[in-house]
Formats: structure tokens, C-alpha cells, sequence
């Protein structure tokens, strides 16, 4: 029997009913075609000149910021170090668009995001020198722990900001991923729960070019990572990710829409990794040099010094004095990095559960009886010596 010979098949209609059809028209929701740009632009007309400045100044404490965490990581002070190098103005930007209230949701690489937020730049390098699982309070700072699985703090994200929302709390999360995270499950998950909620989250995506050794082009067919928004219902941007202003202008925008009750955004900032994955990579394996010399012109500091100068509103003494200021930070960063911290081994178990499981406290006893042997053992020696 076919369905239309069953009982009430007049009534029987080919189409979806209602309820199944499209709730959005897709057409605002699309991505422009080349990313946004404001610096060399008549947009830039419009940007507080203070703002130029504040950009101008973090974006070379945060350049000598990447620099000196590199160098402690050859100095074996840091075990592994993901420089952002090349995507400063993205991290920069991520953190002074929230306000004090909103929530920070980081990746391994945006440690300099975090301390542009006004995180203790030794707080964000201490998962990193492997001394614990997080350096800092994430209430108090309202900067989610370092990420280090690709993706799964988006999910985290869109909670938090549907839980804030259903508190009556004006609240807004960012949270930060790179190219390669997009091709994760919680990436899609994320996306799909934030647009039915209308949560009042952002994904920013920091497109470098490059998931470790994997190329864009081996990722997506997509024509760019924005455009995944429309299968959510949520809206896409394309901004030029080495552009300061204009990735500051198209988060702010994203952030606003999501505090009115709009519901999430997805941005993806164009950027380059100047450096190697980590440390522990060898980018000549997989990318030429000609490519990276060519995003060198490209440099988010050039691009906004070259703004700044040519409208004589920064000067060589003005960019001195941002200079001396990221010494005096890396200076202190250097020398308070190169003092070895005092662990507790029984820390190890504090933060891992509110009660503890019973597999835990058997490994708990058994770490603190092997302690106070090597105490009594120690306290013997010392004894014998004297």
C-alpha cells in the first residue's frame, strides 16, 4: 500500500509542514567576499584616535610579550610555547571589545589575549611551565582556563552565556578558536545549541593558515570559514585579521549585537602564523619562505604604525616610549620566570574533584606515604651527618 492509498491520504501533502521550513532569510546572514578592512580605508576616519593609540601600544607590548616567551622556552624556563606572533591584533582586540562583567573563553595560543584582559602574564604562562593546570582564578579574572583539546571550550562558552542569560545577567562570552578547531565536533555543537538559544556568545576564529601542518584548503571546500554561520543561522563576518581597528570594530559590533538578545555571531579574522606551531615544530616542512616573507608586509604593527604616522598622531619618540614600556614588562617577566616556583605534590589532588573518588584518595595516600618516607629518609641523612 502507498501513502497515497492509506486512509486520509486526500489530505496528504508532498511539502514539509510549517514548523520544518527555514526561520531565516540566509542572504543577511552571509559573509562579504573580501575580508573587512579599516586601516587605509575612509572607515578609519571614524576610530577614536585614543583607540589607534591604545591598539598601537598593546600590540608592541604584546609583539615583545610572544618574543620573550619564545626565548624563555629555549631556555628551558617554559616547556612548550604557541607564539601568536603576526595575529597580535586579533588577540588584542578579542580582549578590550568585553567589558569587565563578560567571560574570556582562550585557547593554548591566546595567553596574550589574556594578559590584555590584565591577567598576570606569569598566571598565563604557568599551565605552560607545566606547574599546574591553570595559573589563576578563572572566576575572578572572568577568563576561562587555557584550552588545550581544539574546541571543546565553545560548548563551555555557549553555557556560560545561556546560563547568564536565563539569570537576567548582561553578559557576553567570546570565545577564541583557531582554523583547525572548525573541523571539530564541539565546534558544530557549539554553534548549533548558541543560535537556537540566541546564547549571547561570539566565535571568534583566527584563520593563521595553518592546523599545525595542515593547510586551510585540506580542512574545507567552504569559501571561507565564515560562511559555515549560515548553516546555523547565525550571522558570518570576514574581517582582516592583521587589521587592528577593523578586527576591533567587527568584534565590538558582534559583542553589542549579542548583549541586545540578537543571539551569537561568527567571526573569522585572516591572519598568518609568523612562527612555528610550537617549539616542538618544524614549519620549513611544510611552508616556504617566500609565503612568510610575503605576510611580512602584512604585519598588524606595520599596518597600524604606518595609520598612526601618516596622520601625525604617533611619532619615533611615541613609538620609543611603547617600546621601553614592553622592556620593562619583559624584564619583569624574564626575571620572575627565572625563579623556580614552590610546588606543593599534594596539589595535585585539590582541584580535580569537589569530593574526591575513592581512586583518587588511593592515590593520594600512596603519594603521601612515598613523601614521608623520603622525608624520614632525608631527616635520617642528616642526622648520620652530623
Amino acid at each position: 500500500m502507498t501513502v497515497q492509498e492509506l486512509p486520509g491520504a486526500a489530505a496528504y501533502r508532498p511539502t514539509p509542514p510549517p514548523a520544518w521550513k527555514p526561520i531565516t532569510d540566509p542572504a543577511p546572514l552571509l559573509p562579504d567576499p573580501e575580508p573587512y578592512r579599516v586601516l587605509g580605508t575612509d572607515a578609519v576616519a571614524d576610530v577614536d584616535p585614543e583607540l589607534l593609540l591604545r591598539l598601537h601600544a598593546e600590540l608592541i607590548r604584546g609583539r615583545r610579550y610572544n618574543a620573550q616567551a619564545t626565548a624563555l622556552t629555549k631556555q628551558g624556563r617554559l616547556a612548550v610555547y604557541p607564539s601568536s606572533t603576526g595575529q597580535e591584533a586579533c588577540e588584542i582586540a578579542a580582549a578590550l571589545v568585553l567589558e569587565e562583567r563578560d567571560w574570556l573563553f582562550p585557547s593554548y595560543r591566546d595567553t596574550l589575549a589574556a594578559v590584555a584582559r590584565g591577567l598576570d602574564p606569569v598566571e598565563a604562562l604557568t599551565l605552560l611551565r607545566g606547574d599546574r593546570h591553570t595559573g589563576y582564578d578563572p572566576r575572578e579574572h572572568r577568563i576561562a582556563p587555557l584550552c588545550t583539546p581544539l574546541a571543546t571550550q565553545l560548548p563551555h562558552a555557549v553555557g556560560l552565556a545561556h546560563a547568564a542569560r536565563l539569570k537576567g545577567d548582561d553578559v557576553v562570552a567570546l570565545a577564541m578558536v583557531g582554523d583547525g578547531g572548525t573541523s571539530e565536533g564541539d565546534f558544530h555543537e557549539a554553534l548549533n545549541f548558541a543560535a537556537v538559544w540566541k546564547a549571547p556568545v561570539v566565535f571568534f576564529v583566527q584563520n593563521n593558515g595553518f592546523a599545525i601542518s595542515v593547510p586551510l584548503a585540506k580542512q574545507t571546500a567552504a569559501p571561507s570559514l565564515a560562511h559555515k554561520a549560515v548553516g546555523y543561522g547565525m550571522p558570518g563576518r570576514l574581517v582582516d585579521g592583521n587589521d587592528a581597528a577593523a578586527v576591533h570594530q567587527v568584534l565590538s559590533e558582534a559583542v553589542a549585537r549579542a548583549r541586545r538578545g540578537e543571539g551569537p555571531t561568527l567571526v573569522e579574522a585572516v591572519t598568518y602564523r609568523m612562527e612555528a606551531h610550537t617549539n616542538a615544530d618544524d614549519a620549513t616542512r611544510y611552508r616556504v619562505d617566500s609565503e612568510v616573507e610575503a605576510w611580512k608586509a602584512h604585519d598588524p604593527v606595520l599596518l597600524l604604525e604606518r595609520e598612526l604616522t601618516g596622520r601625525g598622531l604617533l611619532d619615533d619618540e611615541g613609538i620609543a616610549r611603547a617600546k621601553e614600556a614592553a622592556e620593562r614588562m619583559a624584564a619583569a617577566l624574564r626575571d620572575r620566570m627565572n625563579a623556580d616556583p614552590e610546588l606543593a605534590p599534594m596539589d595535585l589532588f585539590t582541584h580535580v574533584y569537589a569530593e574526591q573518588t575513592g581512586q583518587l584518595r588511593e592515590q593520594a595516600a600512596a603519594l603521601r606515604a612515598e613523601l614521608d618516607a623520603e622525608q624520614d629518609h632525608d631527616e635520617q641523612g642528616a642526622e648520620a651527618g652530623r
